[in-house]
């Protein structure tokens, strides 16, 4: 369903009369118009269709002579405004570069639905635009329907970008197909910290209340757990209502865990593709849940299990059951958490907690995720279809993105709207939305924020100023404490890899199983105990459903990703 409307004007297709302001988050300090393209307040009801955005013409040239393209792009939630669209950089990019941009907003709730009956119908855009339109496979499985940008990427038609990839040449091996083709544009996410992953953070009102120091290795953080978990920690005259450590129930529990606090235990972190991969000390890929640091880890987490330490409910609870206990009104009922953010997962209750500095680990080293080849770098931001007519003009544009003040821009939102002030001497202030909403809620709502072609080289991030108690700014002070942690050797998860077609396929047949066994096998040892009788024919049983083929196919791709950094 598809519903096309006037420029600068925002109409949910489902209740355009629902639409309210209360749910905005603008700008307005300084530098801007405070009403600028969120005058129109936010969409109400709209998750089950599409909004157009733009011009009615729709393709081909429109009444002012210069080329419209049709641009799909996905929002999480329509909570989010859409007008930024049409206004701030936004518009400036239009008119700089002589295009029109139609766009087409759909939403996560149904997009897989829309997503598979546009690839199938034909009925393509000129471009998807952000990576959480397609997946890798959507490229693989539909490689005609996209065309390949190689010959665009030139000094005459994308300086910005040429100068990106000069100044980081993963950028362009994260792009890269394995035959050679360039089929998206990718982004590097600016302002972020050394310490990639998430944080730690320990309940330090309770090692206060129960007169504790902060450990400092893992045999300490178990002993204060145990403390936590024995001694009445928060005071209330129960000793049996706090919870150490919770989590909920997922598909990829395991994955979750091998990002936090088995990842820091074990020393290898997986990456974030949910293929349970990452590098072990030497830079191999390996897959970690066969690897003896893995046995190591999950026989401390039973060890965890049985003193009551770990939630009960850690494997069976839904999301919004942990955070009920994680934000309770009374105060966080656990004693630890690990999360981008304290405020992230706490809410309010994030005042009760402290960062955890990175403990030893049995093998006396500190282990910290600084895995920015995978976290901060990206593709697909922006994929054009067989169906653009004009792909030059197009990407013209869309090299304009790279520009360092306008990745400033698309990242937090417009100068001209307020949301950034520029000081007049080469500095941009980041400013604090007036509403009273976060930071982080305002970004999103302003502008793309991770998604979409960016960078910012390194030179102009150091001039931007960011607010010290919110957002970006709070991510950024934690690497006072554990960036000293950070090393050649920390960055162990895999970057982002190209498989051909075939590689695809043999991927998900064999996956399916596997990520499914060792999820269920994890569950079962935390919970029940058997990983020392049981271990033996586990790696047998992964090799009958054919690990070693899956784990050639990743050394493959990572040696490909080698060589396109070449």
């Amino acid at each position: 369903m598809r519903r096309k409307i006037s420029k600068k004007k925002v109409v949910s297709v489902l209740l355009a009369a629902a639409m309210t302001t209360g749910m905005m988050a603008g700008c307005g300090n300084g530098g801007g118009n405070d009403d600028g393209g969120n005058s129109g307040g936010s969409n109400s009801g709209a998750a089950a269709g599409t909004e157009n955005v733009g011009n009615q013409t729709g393709g081909g040239d429109s009444a002012d002579g210069r080329p419209t393209y049709r641009v799909v792009t996905v929002r999480y939630t329509d909570a989010w405004p859409i007008d930024f669209l049409e206004s701030g950089v936004m518009a400036e990019l239009e008119e700089k570069y002589g295009i029109n941009i139609e766009w087409e907003v759909y939403y996560s709730s149904d997009w897989q639905e829309q997503k598979s009956l546009l690839l199938a119908s034909g009925d393509l855009p000129d471009a998807f635009f952000g990576s959480v339109c397609l997946k890798a496979s959507d490229l693989t499985q539909n490689r005609e329907s996209f065309i390949d940008l190689k010959e665009y990427v030139n000094e005459e038609t994308m300086p910005n970008f040429m100068r990106a990839i000069e100044q980081n040449p993963q950028l362009l091996a994260a792009c890269t197909e394995r035959d050679g083709s360039i089929l998206s544009l990718p982004k590097e996410l600016p302002l972020r910290p050394e310490v990639a992953g998430y944080s730690g953070f320990i309940n330090q009102e309770w090692l206060d209340n129960l007169n504790l120091k902060m450990p400092t290795n893992y045999q300490e953080l178990e002993e204060v757990l145990t403390a936590f978990v024995t001694q009445d920690a928060d005071g209330d005259g129960d000793p049996s209502n706090e919870i150490g450590i919770t989590g909920y129930q997922a598909a990829n529990r395991l994955s979750f865990d091998l990002w936090q606090i088995l990842g820091g235990y074990a020393g290898t972190y997986v990456s974030r593709q949910d293929n349970y991969m990452g590098l072990n000390a030497n830079s191999e890929p390996v897959f970690v849940p066969v690897e003896q640091n893995y046995f190591e880890a999950v026989k401390w987490m039973r060890g965890l299990w049985e003193k009551g330490i770990i939630d009960p409910e850690y494997f069976t609870q839904d999301n919004s059951m942990q955070t009920a206990k994680l934000q309770a009104e009374t105060g966080s009922q656990v004693g630890m958490i690990y999360g981008w953010t304290a405020d992230a997962v706490l809410g309010l209750n994030a005042k009760q907690f402290s960062v955890l500095e990175a403990l030893e680990s049995y093998d006396g080293k500190h282990y910290v995720e600084n895995a920015t080849t995978n976290i901060d770098i990206g593709n697909r931001e922006l994929v054009i279809t067989n169906k653009c007519q004009n792909p030059e003009k197009l990407l013209a544009w869309a090299d304009g993105f790279y520009d360092d003040l306008v990745s400033l821009q698309t990242y937090y939102g417009s100068v001209s709207e307020g949301c950034i002030t520029d000081n007049g001497d080469g500095t941009y202030t980041v400013n604090v939305p007036t509403d009273g909403s976060s930071l982080d809620t305002s970004a999103w709502s302003n502008s793309f924020r991770d998604f979409g072609p960016k960078y910012m080289s390194a030179d102009f991030q150091s001039k931007v100023v960011l607010p010290e108690d919110q957002g970006d700014g709070v991510k950024l002070a934690l690497d006072a404490v554990n960036g000293k942690y950070v090393t050649e050797d920390t960055n162990v998860a895999l970057p982002i890899l190209h498989y051909t077609a075939e590689e695809e396929e043999r991927l998900t047949t064999l996956g399916t199983d596997i990520y499914t066994y060792v999820e269920s096998m994890y569950a079962h040892w935390v919970s029940e105990g058997g990983i020392e009788e049981e271990w033996d024919s586990y790696l047998d049983r992964l090799d009958q459903m054919g690990l070693p083929e899956l784990l050639e196919i990743q050394k493959t791709a990572y040696a490909a990703y080698l060589e396109a950094l070449k």
